[in-house]
Formats: C-alpha cells, structure tokens, sequence
C-alpha cells in the first residue's frame, strides 16, 4: 500500500463569496437558505458573505465545491475560490489596529 504524506500543496481551504439579493420577502429566504447549506455542508462564516471550509484534499475540495453548486438560487452572485494550505497560511488578518495570524489548520481527518 502506498502512503501519500499530506503538506500544505495538497490540502485545500474553499471559500465562497457571494452577493445574493434580498430586496424582498421571498429573495432574503432565499439567501437565509444559502447561508444555512452552507453552514450544513461545514463552511464557517469568515465574513458576512464569505464563507470558509478546510479540505483535507483536492477530491474532498471538488465534493463540497460542487455540493455548493447544487444549492446555489437563481438570481446574485457566487465565486467560489480555491487555495492551498500553505496560501492559507500566509494569510494576514486585521482586525482594527491588531494583526491576528490566520486560524490553524483542523488537526483532524475526513473519512468519507
């Protein structure tokens, strides 16, 4: 059996960017429900309309991009982005006057 050792090039953060709109009733439910998957799907709100999942690799990235997709309303805009770890890592967040560094890496496996 061949091991495969997991780095920073191989493990993979989604985020999902979206402007959906919610000038009424029905379009607000609508983006709630958006929001909702993907809260369900294991994405964490980084921003208000930015959302972040880490990915253990690039098959476990394509699985939950196009879980995504399958949930995406008819009207506003989606992107989603794909970065390794080690871009991940490099990230700076301000917060204010003070630098935070970026969140570790789950220190867990996926089994699917």
């Amino acid at each position: 059996m061949e091991h495969s050792r997991l780095n920073a090039y191989q493990i993979m953060w989604l985020f999902v960017f979206f402007d959906l709109p919610v000038s009424s009733k029905k379009e607000r439910k609508l983006a709630t429900r958006f929001r909702k998957e993907l809260i369900k799907d294991g994405f964490n709100m980084m921003q208000w309309s930015v959302y972040t999942r880490h990915c253990a690799s690039r098959e476990s990235a394509d699985v939950h991009e196009k879980r995504v997709r399958s949930f995406v309303p008819d009207k506003g805009q989606i992107t989603i982005l794909r970065i390794t770890d080690k871009q991940y890592g490099g990230m700076i967040n301000i917060w204010g006057a003070q630098i935070q560094a970026s969140e570790e890496t789950p220190q867990q496996l996926e089994l699917f």
